[in-house]
């Protein structure tokens, strides 16, 4: 049974697009590949997507056989695509690369990880929720009971501090998102290299909503998202979309400022009294402690800067080296263009009338 369309911006059937990014997941690919494939067809069977919906791999670069890995899935089902980037880019930049690829041939795309911890099943709730009129659809997890102690209170106090300095992010939401087409077409209008995108999508402003899923284990393989990186992507969010870590640095550099002055004038009187005594603990804590700040200040400032910097050479965010399937791009690109001539013509017949 084919699904009616619901709304003006959703086709009955949207061709769907799963952008997959991987860095070096050899190991993980020949189990998680067939679960998306079989999510894939089970959508296709209920009416909810079009036949021509497709599952890309982005090769981030990998060292492994990962690149291998696709082609040879691309070689075994047409609805298997692959990218290569020509070096790492990390983690946001491969999804961005395979945004932009899928853009001109989908109405819908669907992020998710390659090692099957995001719930593939809830991709059926997300197509559904487009179909009811959201352009942005966030997977939220219920819970985080497949993750340590030390990364579930981590990870939750990343999304407060975020929160508390101002950025608009979803609360226990990654990159396993559903986003249309025409919310691509703006957001490729965003010309950024350093990418934080769980923050940059809500700031386009489109109808969205949620649902929610239960996070998993890792299927095979282990995890390349070290402590450091996620260090990294904190740093990155937080430069990305608020400049409050600098007003707080101004705030603080006021307080400080005001307390100086109270000594100063404390110190004088002193002075005056004759109470003064000789002692060096208390410049030491005073000068070190002040070391301290101005030290913290000037790194924060500096990743502002050194942001800056970056963003100013204008360089792009990644290379495409290769592609599992040209003649598939061709092709569908050929099939656009004829849509797009025989729409011009109708429409100009119906003018004439």
């Amino acid at each position: 049974m084919e699904v009616k369309q619901e709304t003006a911006h959703a086709p009955a059937r949207p061709i769907l697009w799963i952008v997959i990014p991987c860095y070096n997941e050899e190991e993980v690919l020949p189990v998680t590949a067939p679960c998306f494939l079989a999510q894939l067809l089970s959508m296709e069977e209920q009416g909810l997507i079009s036949e021509r919906s497709r599952i890309l791999f982005v090769s981030d670069g990998s060292k492994d056989g990962t690149w291998e890995a696709i082609r040879s899935l691309s070689g075994s089902d047409p609805r298997y695509q692959g990218i290569c980037l020509s070096r790492n880019r990390g983690h946001q930049n491969a999804l961005a690369a395979g945004l932009m690829e899928a853009r001109p041939h989908c109405d819908i795309t669907v992020t998710a990880d390659c090692d099957g911890q995001d719930d593939v099943s809830a991709m059926t709730e997300m197509v559904k929720e487009y179909l009811k009129g959201s352009e942005i659809v966030y997977g939220v997890r219920s819970g985080r009971s497949s993750d340590s102690w030390f990364k579930r209170v981590s990870a939750e106090g990343f999304y407060r501090l975020m929160k508390a300095l101002g950025a608009d992010v979803v609360f226990e939401h990654a990159d396993f998102r559903l986003v249309s087409s025409r919310v691509l077409d703006h957001f490729a209008d965003y010309g950024e290299v350093n990418l934080f995108l769980r923050g940059m999508f809500p700031l386009l402003g489109f109808p969205s909503s949620a649902v929610s899923y239960e996070r998993r284990k890792r299927e095979a393989g282990k995890s390349h998202y070290t402590f450091r990186r996620m260090l990294g992507l904190a740093a990155d969010g937080i430069t990305s979309l608020t400049v409050r870590p600098i007003s707080m640095i101004a705030g603080l550099g006021i307080v400080f400022s005001l307390l100086g002055l109270v000594l100063t004038v404390w110190a004088i009187a002193d002075v005056f009294l004759g109470n003064t005594v000789p002692g060096w603990a208390s410049i030491v804590c005073i000068v070190s402690f002040m070391s301290g700040i101005q030290l913290i200040s000037l790194g924060v400032i500096g990743q502002y800067v050194g942001k800056t910097y970056l963003e100013a050479k204008h360089r792009p965010r990644y290379i495409v080296s290769d592609r599992t399937d040209r003649p598939y791009r061709r092709i569908f690109l050929e099939e656009r263009e004829c849509e797009d001539r025989d729409e011009t013509a109708g429409e100009e017949t119906e003018g004439g009338q």
